[in-house]
Formats: structure tokens, C-alpha cells, sequence
């Protein structure tokens, strides 16, 4: 499998290398080819090249098997004239990739406010209110006068089924039960396509239980009984912040995976920004940037049906909680190590799992 790995910007540098310790320990354990290809984004690009993303890149990235993209710092990238393009915009846009996965799942050993739970946000990635990818070229917010901005929103019903279907698959090889979520009380076209079409996709999951709830009513239920729910689909902002709050009840941010998949391509991706207050003290967490190695990996495996990279996605799992309970890990998540040490520690019990 050759990953094309990108460190990005702040923190991203050093838990993107931890990550690439996990990796290499993984194809070390389960016996696959790695190949680990580095290159830059996001402030080292635009220094490099004068845009923060280019087309060769882009281009590298479609010939591999999959790309990892450290914590960029896309606040700061306001001009596309300049260069200054959003990479996980760029990527999410160019690749298609539809589906943003975000498990969240509370551990032993992190204080959570909230019962135990573990879910699943499975959110539209290309379209809804997201102005800077969800029309073919330039961005859907307008100044109509100095006083007045216009921003647009797309809702089509095939990336309303296609996402769908992805988590009534998913909800099939967990516990069988998908949520969707939405404004059809306020948004009554484009919420109730998005809710058609769900409904529509899951006559063909009739083992899959089915409910749906308006979003703020379910940021509610979430905080005060998050263990009701499995797989939770939505559309793209609503599942950008829905899936923050699902991320942080389980204990930290730091502690969600993310995955962007489409057909043919996908991305890990930390779920968190690039913290720059942080970057060069070995203090970050690199925990969501390994669980989202991981979530590629799997990813991989299952779309190749090659069972050793699915093991490897399992291992990754299961080490993360090992790890975590044992201490083994950064402080903001319980433990007393830097950011290098965490990511030697869960290498060496990955091999030794």
C-alpha cells in the first residue's frame, strides 16, 4: 500500500510522525507492504511552491492507495489567489471523497461527563452550506453590498443517497440502527430530500432500525444520553459540529479518528486543527491522527479484500485503548508522556499485542 503523507502545519509534523511509527509497526506485525511517501501542504507548500496545495501533488496523491494529512492551518488560508487554498477542502473537492467518518467512543482511564457510548458520524462532505467546495469553481458566498452576504446552499439527492447508503452499510456491521439528522422543520426542501432519500436507501437495510431528529434537539439527546445511538448521518455542517461535540463527550477532541472516503480514493485525517500554541513541545496528542491511519487502513482492506490491513485497523483499535488505560499517553488524555514517547509506546504494543 503506498500513503502519501503530508505533516501540515503546528502540531502536525510531530503527530504525523508518531502516526508513521504506528504504521510502520503495523506492516511490521501483519506482514503487508508500506510505502510512505512524504511531501508538504499547507504553510511549507506555500513557502516551497507559492500555493499551499499544487496539481503534482495532486496528481501523486491519485496514483497512491491513500493520503494522510496532518492539522493544517486553514484559518490563515483566506486567498486562493494568493496560493492560500484550503488543503482538506482541495482534497475532499478534487477526490470526491463524500463521506466523513467520526467514530467517537468513551475510554477507560479519560474522565467523560456522560455514560459510556460508542457511535458513529457519518457526514456529507461535498455540498450543504460549505461555500468553498459545493459549486464546480469559485465559492458560493457572495458581498452583494458592503452591508449584505449571500451564501448559498446545495442539496442534490445523489449525495444525499450516497452518503446515506454509506452509513446504513456501516450500521449493518455495527449494531443496526442509523439516526438521521436535520432542519426539514426550517430547510423544508433541501432537509426533506435529505430525508427521502435516507428513508428511500434504508428499505434496502430492513434489519436496520431507523429514527430521525431535528439537529438541535439532538445535540440534547446526545449530551444526555449519547449511548442511545449508533451510526448518526447528516448533512455536512450539522455533522461537521455534531461530530466535535460527539468527539469531546468521549473525553478530547484528540481521542476522534476521521476518515473522508469516497469511491475510489480516501484520506485520514486528524479531527482536530493544527494548534500552533502547542507545536514544538512534544505535548500534542496523536491519537485522532493514528486512529485515522487506522480507519485508512481498514478502508484499504476492505475495498482491495486484502484481510491483513482490516487486522491491522482492528490492532490500531484495540492498542489505542490499551494504551490510553495504561497511561501511556500525553496528559490532556490522562497519562505523562510527550507526543514522541505516546507514539513509540503504541508502537511497541502493537507488536506485542
Amino acid at each position: 500500500m503506498k500513503i502519501i503523507v503530508l505533516p501540515g502545519d503546528g502540531i502536525g509534523p510531530e503527530t504525523m510522525a508518531a502516526t508513521v511509527e504506528v504504521l510502520r509497526a503495523a506492516s511490521q506485525r501483519f506482514g503487508f507492504e508500506l510505502s510512505l511517501e512524504h511531501d508538504v501542504a499547507g504553510h511549507d507548500s506555500l513557502r516551497r511552491h507559492g500555493a499551499t496545495v499544487t496539481p503534482a501533488l495532486l496528481d501523486k496523491v491519485r496514483a497512491a492507495d491513500g493520503l494522510m494529512l496532518g492539522p493544517m492551518a486553514t484559518f490563515d488560508f483566506k486567498d486562493e489567489s494568493k496560493g492560500e487554498i484550503n488543503p482538506s477542502m482541495f482534497f475532499r473537492k478534487e477526490l470526491d471523497l463524500y463521506a466523513n467518518i467520526r467514530p467517537s467512543r468513551t475510554w477507560q482511564g479519560v474522565p467523560h461527563k456522560v455514560d459510556a457510548f460508542d457511535l458513529v458520524v457519518v457526514r456529507e462532505n461535498t455540498e450543504g452550506f460549505y461555500a468553498d467546495r459545493n459549486i464546480a469553481s469559485g465559492g458560493s458566498e457572495m458581498l452583494i453590498t458592503e452591508d449584505v452576504v449571500v451564501s448559498l446552499r446545495r442539496i442534490t439527492r445523489p449525495c444525499c443517497a450516497r452518503i446515506a447508503r454509506a452509513a446504513f452499510e456501516l450500521a449493518r456491521a455495527r449494531r443496526k440502527h442509523v439516526s438521521i439528522v436535520h432542519k426539514a422543520n426550517v430547510l423544508k426542501i433541501g432537509d426533506g430530500m435529505f430525508i427521502d432519500e435516507c428513508h428511500k436507501v434504508a428499505r434496502n437495510f430492513p434489519d436496520v432500525t431507523v429514527d430521525d431528529f431535528i439537529v438541535d434537539a439532538m445535540m440534547a439527546h446526545v449530551v444526555r444520553a449519547p449511548q442511545r445511538f449508533d451510526v448518526i448521518v447528516t448533512t455536512n455542517m450539522f455533522g461537521d459540529i455534531l461530530s466535535d461535540l460527539t468527539a469531546e463527550l468521549s473525553g478530547s477532541l484528540g481521542l476522534g479518528g476521521s476518515l473522508n472516503m469516497g469511491a475510489r480514493y480516501a484520506m485520514g485525517q486528524a479531527a482536530h486543527g493544527s494548534a500552533p500554541d502547542i507545536a514544538g513541545q512534544d505535548i500534542a496528542n496523536p491519537f485522532s491522527l493514528i486512529l485515522s491511519a487506522g480507519q485508512l487502513l481498514d478502508w484499504h482492506g476492505r475495498r482491495t479484500g486484502q484481510p491483513a490491513y482490516v487486522a491491522a485497523a482492528d490492532a490500531i483499535a484495540r492498542t489505542a485503548a490499551t494504551v490510553v488505560e495504561a497511561g501511556e499517553s500525553t496528559r490532556d488524555v490522562g497519562g505523562n508522556l510527550g507526543t514522541a514517547a505516546t507514539g513509540r509506546a503504541f508502537a511497541k504494543r502493537l507488536l506485542e499485542a
